[in-house]
């Protein structure tokens, strides 16, 4: 077996580069010739945690067959959320904590997915299983993705196993937990700068549902209202990207982390299947959902659900 390359899912939130360095990490220490890489550029949240603790961004890759013929997969399974030729690979293995959807290999292979906050909880624990000590610094970042994917715990994914992990993690890392969690989210929510493209593939997936292809986008935000402002060129981005990515209905959902609350924004069809979902009705597009905040509990199984009916 040659290299290795592990990596999260496309459009690569804290969580999903933080997680491939942790769990790459922990492979070298095992012997396995590992490396950690992104689909895709950090966002500025992953940025600023990579910057406080002193870490590199994995390089980018789009396509890996050429490179290597086995991969580890962190923080996704689904195959169109995964590098273009996955196809062409042997995955090894799979750590975890979304559904399992899209997902088939030719070989046996080693799977672990949990029921967690955040997949660095679970390679914590695996950590932990093979006596091996976490560095400070990857520590660092491994906190930042609970503190992510949790929202500071405010997210109805999180667990208890989040919230101990993310204090022994503090501890290695050696800082305040609330002061540097509520720091990292703020540094999440600067959208001033960014393009409507830029915004909608921030934090974005797409999911099959019946015979329909849906993309769901997050964005994080201190003020619900400085996102809405645009709502005319984030709606027409919207529609275009369907048009050129062949998805038929395209959600926004803007999160307050502050407040744990969610605006929806939804363009294409079939809206039906919103209104049904979440039991709101759209005015002007929009819909208010108050106290969701996670799109991987309160808004895929929902919408899921009510595609299938």
């Amino acid at each position: 077996m040659g290299k290795v390359l592990i990596f999260g899912h496309q459009n690569p939130d804290t969580d999903a580069i933080g997680v491939a360095i942790a769990f790459a990490n922990l492979q070298k220490e095992l012997g396995v010739d590992a490396e950690a890489v992104a689909l895709g550029t950090p966002n500025e949240e992953t940025q600023f945690a990579l910057d406080h603790f002193g870490l590199t961004a994995p390089r980018v890759v789009t396509a890996i067959a050429d490179e290597t013929n086995d991969i580890m997969l962190v923080d996704h399974n689904e195959f169109q959320q995964s590098v273009s030729d996955i196809e062409k690979l042997n995955i090894l293995a799979v750590v975890d904590h979304h559904r399992i959807a899209n997902f088939q290999t030719a070989n046996p292979l080693y799977y672990r997915a949990e029921p967690v906050g955040c997949t660095s909880t679970i390679v914590l624990k695996m950590y932990k299983e093979k006596g091996i000590t976490v560095p400070a610094k990857i520590a660092g970042m491994m906190l930042s993705a609970i503190v992510s994917d949790t929202l500071l715990f405010k997210s109805p994914t999180c667990t208890q196993e989040d919230i101990d992990a993310a204090n022994e993690l503090a501890a290695l890392a050696g800082v305040d937990l609330n002061s540097y969690g509520l720091d990292l989210l703020k540094a999440g929510t600067n959208l001033g700068t960014k393009t409507e493209a830029e915004l909608l593939d921030l934090d974005a997936k797409s999911f099959p549902m019946a015979d329909k292809t849906v993309r769901i986008a997050q964005v994080n935000t201190v003020d619900l209202d400085e996102v809405f402002a645009r709502q005319d060129a984030l709606r027409d981005a919207m529609l275009s990207a369907n048009v050129e990515n062949g998805y038929d209905l395209f959600l926004l959902l803007v999160t307050n982390v502050l407040d744990s609350d969610s605006e929806l924004l939804v363009a294409g069809e079939p809206r039906d299947k919103v209104t049904e979902a979440f039991g709101v009705q759209l005015t002007n597009d929009r819909a208010f959902l108050p106290g969701v905040v996670s799109r991987k509990k309160q808004i895929v199984p929902q919408l899921t659900e009510a595609f299938e009916k």
